[in-house]
């Protein structure tokens, strides 16, 4: 018997089953991509016209200076923000566009590279190149996201609008900067090209533990990217969460690491910027504890043991728990944010109309340099920040209005909000961190005192510090030496 391999009437070639599966999945791919850019486009028309009504209830657009200082041109920081703006947004779009599926090994290691032009449009660029952009591991943060309930349609609003600068957005200790984004949901964070290198090594374990652990407190990391400016010069930076709830002003903030040595904030600093960052001997001059009650205590002490544990075996030191309190008697009475918070947007209309009336002749990537170069930093309406996200409301110790709020004894609520996260989670016990340690250990009475000690000694004394100075009653807690036989076990197979 014969099998046509063609239809016998009209002489067409007769497509398979797998063809015609593979064309429909096809078809299903390109009509996803369209709804979820139909969708985002409709987002940010939204927003537009929303800004578009602010702007004009707020002032009218002229040559005048606005509130805050006027930046100068060619302000490296301004220029260096709104490269990451548009890299964020072709890169994130681009892989959220796609049909979802499952991590596979080779995402971990994947990179894609973006070549833009200043004067692209939104969704694509020019022709004419000014930077470089690069995206780390994206289907690997697209799935930390989702399992952080991180809707993407949000998350490019959030961080593809206005910015929020702050006093964090100068070079601090480690030399990194910081941007908030629009909303104050997200942080933009520029890291050391070592620490951007170790991300990626310990980025598997990372995913695995943040998947198996939805209220972890450690460090919420959404994004891994690098920006190419025209010089040459290669910036790498990540998006995390805020700790700190939008709603909420924090009227006191503590970096705790359980060690002493130069843990202290001198008051003369204090009284200059009473907002300012403390640690750890501040926190116990001034005798503060964390008000928890058992059952609030436990889901503490539970999940800080989990990721502590991930630390240590990651070979990760010189981390802090971050606390930032709120007296919920005194509330946003003081409007902290007000004081420290502006925002900043170039525009672009502004400029093209001047040139206009000069009748001068620019192309749109000088305009756009130009409205970077004037922007001027305003002071933020903090009326305008959104209420707790959804994404802060998927974990334990957000879910009481943005933070985890205080108990007593009986698990009574108490007038006092707690924001908490353990941050600087990409330092390794490196040969620079083991030559601090030799090095300090000389010049120290106390070599436990110093900072700089092995992750698994490190560890064990963040754990014991947060037992015994941290939490208000602890009698449920092993005192400091069984607190030390019961988490030995986590540390004894990774010593260095």
């Amino acid at each position: 018997m014969t099998v046509l391999g063609r239809h016998h009437t009209t002489g067409h070639g007769i497509k398979s089953a797998r063809q015609r599966l593979a064309e429909k999945e096809r078809k299903n791919l390109i009509r996803r991509a369209e709804e979820f850019q139909k969708e985002l486009s409709g987002r940010r028309k939204a927003f537009r016209r929303l800004s578009k009504l602010y702007e004009r209830k707020d002032s009218e657009v002229d040559d005048k200076v606005l509130m805050g200082t006027r930046i100068s041109e060619g302000h490296q920081n301004y220029i260096l923000m709104y490269n990451m703006l548009t890299g964020i947004r072709i890169a994130v779009s681009r892989v959220e566009a796609k049909m979802d599926r499952a991590v596979t090994p080779e995402d971990f290691t994947a990179s894609h590279k973006l070549v833009f032009d200043v004067a692209g449009d939104e969704l694509t660029p020019g022709t004419r190149y000014d930077f470089k952009f690069k995206d780390y591991a994206p289907w690997v943060f697209r799935h930390i996201r989702k399992n952080f309930g991180i809707d993407p349609a949000d998350y490019l609003i959030s961080l593809t609008s206005k910015y929020i600068l702050s006093e964090l957005g100068s070079p601090g200790k480690s030399g990194s900067f910081f941007y908030y984004s629009r909303d104050y949901r997200f942080i933009i964070k520029t890291i050391h090209h070592t620490e951007h290198k170790f991300m990626r090594n310990i980025l598997k374990e990372y995913h695995q533990h943040v998947s198996e652990n939805p209220n972890t407190l450690l460090c919420r990391y959404y994004g891994l990217h690098r920006v190419k400016l025209p010089y040459g010069r290669k910036i790498h930076f990540v998006i995390m969460s805020n700790v700190f709830p939008p709603s909420k002003d924090i009227h006191e903030t503590y970096d705790l690491k359980g060690s002493t040595l130069g843990r202290f904030l001198p008051e003369e600093q204090i009284k200059k910027n009473p907002y300012a960052v403390m640690k750890d001997l501040n926190w116990e001059k001034n005798k503060r504890k964390l008000r928890l009650g058992p059952s609030k205590r436990k889901l503490f002490m539970g999940q800080l043991l989990r990721d502590v544990t991930l630390l240590s075996q990651l070979n990760i030191m010189d981390y802090s728990l971050l606390i930032g309190v709120h007296d919920m008697l005194r509330g946003n009475k003081e409007n902290v944010r007000d004081a420290t918070l502006s925002t900043f947007q170039p525009d672009t209309k502004a400029v093209e109309r001047r040139n206009t009336l000069m009748k001068r002749r620019k192309s749109k990537a000088q305009v756009i340099r130009r409205a970077i170069a004037e922007a001027n930093p305003n002071k933020l309406d903090v009326s305008k920040l959104p209420e707790d996200s959804q994404e802060r409301r998927n974990c334990v110790f957000y879910t009481d209005e943005g933070g985890f709020r205080g108990t007593d004894d009986y698990d009574r609520p108490v007038p006092v909000l707690y924001s908490l996260g353990i941050i600087d989670i990409l330092t390794p016990y490196d040969i620079k961190k083991k030559s601090e340690h030799v090095y300090k250990s000389l010049t120290t009475h106390d070599k436990n005192a110093i900072s700089a000690v092995k992750p698994s000694q490190y560890g064990q004394r963040f754990l014991e510090f947060m037992a015994r100075a941290v939490l208000e009653n602890n009698h449920d807690i092993p005192s400091e030496y069984k607190l030390q036989n019961r988490t030995r076990h986590f540390f004894k197979l990774h010593k260095n």
